[in-house]
């Protein structure tokens, strides 16, 4: 069962483990405080110390970062999903990697595999491709690489950006057989989420609105 409370999906683990954290690197610091309320550190926010780490963060700030961080422990957030997996943070955790820092992972909800537990897709092989190409006649060739690939048993996961899935669902259909199995998970962890595998023709004829909805794609 979905939901927008975060202690419904914070694990007792999680809580335990960042208790005693200071320094959070995060994606964006308004919504990182708003999930650290939930998390009851032993300091008030007003001692906390957020370090931002996005898509626009240059390498050069990430050594900056790791020096900043030196002999201190530090937690991770992503804005949704699981830090590293199609979030930021392996720049920073690669670096720790080579240092030779302890790195912890903690276990949390990530959509690309909730989805795939849903699909009813193999999980035995499976590759997720992150974004496809934009330019059209890339993006072509690649959707028709990963549905031959999908053919044979591989599970094929990929994702958009929200404001253009409707053109993501367009050109799987310009693209793909009508026959061929896809699987969409879409909001999952949300209270509205919803994860559904039909073929691609039903899936055009029903034309479900995933726009500005954060969605994952499989083919199977």
């Amino acid at each position: 069962m979905a939901s927008d409370n975060p202690d419904d999906f914070i694990s007792g683990q999680v809580k335990r483990m960042v208790k005693h954290l200071r320094n959070f690197v995060v994606e964006n610091e308004k919504q990182a405080r708003a999930l650290i309320k939930y998390l009851q550190l032993n300091l008030p926010q007003s001692e906390l110390r957020f370090w931002v780490l996005n898509e626009h963060t240059p390498v050069s700030e990430v050594h900056l970062l790791l020096e900043a961080l030196e002999n201190e422990d530090a937690g991770i957030i992503s804005d949704a999903g699981l830090p590293c997996v199609a979030d930021p943070g392996s720049a920073l955790v690669a670096l720790a990697q080579q240092n030779n820092i302890e790195v912890i992972p903690l276990p949390g909800a990530s959509s690309i595999l909730l989805t795939l537990m849903g699909s009813g897709f193999s999980g035995q092989q499976f590759t997720f491709n992150g974004y496809l190409p934009i330019d059209k006649p890339q993006r072509s060739k690649k959707i028709k690489e990963l549905e031959a690939l999908a053919s044979k048993g591989h599970t094929q996961i990929f994702m958009e950006t929200p404001y253009r899935n409707r053109q993501l669902l367009a050109d799987l259909g310009q693209n793909l057989r009508p026959q061929t199995l896809l699987c969409i998970g879409c909001e999952v962890s949300a209270a509205n989420a919803w994860v559904k595998t039909m073929s691609l023709g039903n899936w055009i004829k029903q034309n479900p609105d995933l726009h500005k909805r954060p969605c994952i794609f499989i083919l199977g």
